[in-house]
């Protein structure tokens, strides 16, 4: 089993930062992907970004150049450095863990951009 439990969602205005955090823990292989989702009201969860435990990392075209993946695999933690918010970006933000196969859930996070 493994837990994920997100961090750092908030309002923000347009234009404006965040950082998303979130720590994994229970059964844990060395060599993992992790990642970040969202879904916005109405729609399907989408990809945002992953990083694979070597560091090769993957973004949605919508946030290229905007949001950083990042990971310490010391403490099984990814992060996401959100700049350049936009209205389009409001979203319940997921945590993922993929491993054997499969995908581990966070409870989801809250970020809307608003002024």
């Amino acid at each position: 089993q493994v837990q994920l439990v997100e961090s750092g969602g908030g309002l923000v205005q347009p234009g404006g930062s965040l950082r998303l955090s979130c720590a994994a823990s229970g059964i844990i292989f060395p060599i993992n992907t992790m990642g970040w989702y969202r879904q916005a009201p109405g729609k399907q969860r989408e990809l945002v970004a992953t990083i694979t435990t070597g560091g090769t990392t993957d973004y949605a075209d919508s946030v290229k150049d905007r949001f950083t993946i990042s990971r310490d695999n010391t403490k099984n933690a990814v992060y996401l450095q959100m700049n350049s918010l936009k209205p389009e970006d409001t979203a319940v933000y997921y945590c993922s863990l993929y491993q054997f196969s499969r995908n581990s859930w966070g409870q989801g996070t809250q970020v809307t951009v608003s002024s």
